[in-house]
């Protein structure tokens, strides 16, 4: 990938930002305070929509690595199964991820850069 404008990254952050906040705002409240009888498939839409909102915090901080590779926004029936699939990973991979390395790399090591590269003039 070529390298982006600084521009460019602070457009990203803020959008990153804006879905964080726009949607946080509606989806935490419901997610905190749910009551004991909602139905499957909401809380399973909660869930997904609140992992979103923190993804995109995280996009604020990595906005390259946080691009989206999905960009049709369409889903067909083969692609629904395979995401109902991917979605059993929510459960396994928290259980196998290795915390030590992640947080060293996204929580410890310096985001990517938040003004222009300085060159040196003659």
């Amino acid at each position: 990938m070529e390298d982006l404008s600084t521009l460019r990254l602070y457009l990203l952050r803020g959008l990153y930002l804006l879905i964080a906040i726009a949607m946080g705002t509606q989806i935490w409240p419901l997610i905190l305070h749910h009551p004991a009888n909602v139905e499957h498939m909401r809380g399973v839409v909660r869930s997904f929509l609140g992992a979103l909102t923190l993804l995109c915090l995280l996009g604020v901080r990595y906005p390259v690595k946080m691009l989206p590779l999905w960009a049709t926004h369409q889903l067909n029936a083969d692609t629904t199964e395979t995401l109902t699939a991917c979605l059993m990973g929510v459960v396994l991979v928290p259980l196998v991820l290795p915390w030590r390395y992640v947080i060293t790399k996204y929580v410890r090591e310096p985001g990517e850069r938040w003004r222009p590269v300085r060159t040196l003039s003659s």
